[in-house]
């Protein structure tokens, strides 16, 4: 889990309860620290320029245009372009256990940049340029991502003279790896990008909150009002992935968070997610995270970042 530091959090002004808001400029971004210390709902937020948020504690839901809503959680990033509205609601936020969320607007002459130096020293096997990222792309951050967002909290915050320079470099490693991330979509737009007025909005509801359960296609079909095979092959056109394939991305996607919490036992993670066996649940976390799940869980647990 993404990690603040107790100078960090003494030193900041506690304005207002909700979406109280602290603040480091540098050049070619800023990064916006946000605390809710009590539950609300419909919060609007938009920046400038391209953001990246990064959830640090708790749980937010995410309305954003067009789409349907999804959980935001510790653990996972969001990628937005310049003012876009988003709509939030923070069901779980109270002043004991605040919840907390990173957002790095980043220029887009920073972006275009690096998109230059990667098409002229990293062209793609395909020939194609590097073009701008996916906006509205959801992911789980991986561990090198993690790692950049971690290191940038501290240089945002560090008095040093060179800071400038350190928070540009780290800045082109981070959109790097999230346009390589974006290339390979684990997620792709499958966790997010299902439309309101999708035939499938109701299957994809019922999924997200029965992820705990048993999950079959055949029962799935039947809340598509659709045949088996009518409702695989839509299903996999519209969101590009299989029925399966998007459950253990979810349930995945639970997982990361869940895991955040040290004292949580791997089987309970696993079964709270909806696998049946460890050996399967440690199978479709490593392809997806290159982890296993108690790896990852001690990667949290052992990070020293901004202690």
């Amino acid at each position: 889990m993404i990690q603040l530091s107790e100078n960090f959090l003494k030193g900041r002004r506690l304005e207002t309860l909700v979406e109280n808001q602290t603040s480091y400029f540098m050049n070619n971004a800023a990064m916006h620290v946000f605390e809710t210390h009590e539950q609300a709902k419909s919060v609007l937020l938009k920046f400038e320029q391209p953001v990246l948020a990064s959830m640090i504690q708790g749980k937010k839901i995410m309305h954003l245009r067009d789409y349907e809503s999804f959980d935001f959680l510790p653990g996972e990033s969001l990628v937005l372009p310049a003012n876009e509205s988003m709509c939030i609601d923070f069901p779980e936020a109270m002043a004991k256990n605040p919840t907390r969320c990173l957002a790095m607007a980043i220029s887009e002459d920073k972006i275009n940049k690096v998109l230059q130096f990667m098409n002229e020293n990293m062209p793609k096997d395909s020939k194609e340029d590097w073009g701008i990222m996916d906006y509205n792309f959801h992911f789980v951050n991986d561990r090198g991502i993690f790692q950049i967002i971690q290191r940038l909290l501290f240089l945002f915050t560090e008095d040093h003279l060179s800071k400038d320079f350190f928070v540009d470099n780290m800045l082109r490693e981070l959109i790097i790896r999230i346009l390589q991330t974006n290339e390979r979509k684990i997620y792709s737009s499958a966790t997010l990008s299902i439309k309101s007025e999708s035939r499938l909005t109701e299957v994809i509801r019922y999924i997200r909150n029965n992820l705990h359960k048993s999950l079959q296609v055949e029962q799935l079909s039947k809340i598509a009002c659709m045949s088996v095979s009518n409702f695989y092959r839509t299903f996999k056109s519209e969101l590009g992935i299989s029925p399966v394939e998007f459950i253990n991305n979810e349930r995945i996607k639970l997982a990361v968070g869940l895991l955040q919490d040290p004292k949580r036992s791997i089987k309970d993670v696993y079964l709270d997610c909806g696998f049946e066996s460890r050996s399967y649940f440690n199978r479709v976390f490593k392809t997806r995270q290159n982890l296993a799940p108690g790896e990852y869980q001690s990667k949290i647990k052992n990070s020293k970042f901004l202690d």
